[in-house]
């Protein structure tokens, strides 16, 4: 196995596009690129994602746009009001992003 990832349901109508990784050694390969391409072709709509700010423009490229907490199921809420402390800790000017693809 080079790489991986899921579509995750959290709740009735919520699943999210998760868990994407590749070997260090297959990077640059297009491996993360087909395999998110796979999982949105199968993915019900809407389909989310979280990821770090950074790799929101990345994730643009597919449809995702970025979700405002007023708007975001609620799992999502918790989870980005938790990650936003987590993460203005470890990472400068990073948060976590809340995706959504319709």
């Amino acid at each position: 196995m080079i790489g991986c990832g899921q579509l995750k349901p959290h709740a009735r109508d919520v699943v999210e596009l998760a868990s994407i990784a590749v070997l260090d050694e297959y990077r640059g390969r297009g491996v993360a690129r087909a395999l998110i391409e796979r999982l949105i072709a199968e993915g019900p709509r809407p389909l989310y994602l979280t990821c770090r700010s950074g790799l929101g423009p990345m994730y643009e490229k597919w449809g995702f746009r970025p979700m405002q907490m007023e708007e975001m199921p609620r799992y999502f809420k918790r989870l980005a009001r938790i990650m936003s402390a987590v993460m203005g800790v470890f990472r400068d000017g990073e948060r976590l992003l809340v995706m959504v693809l319709k």
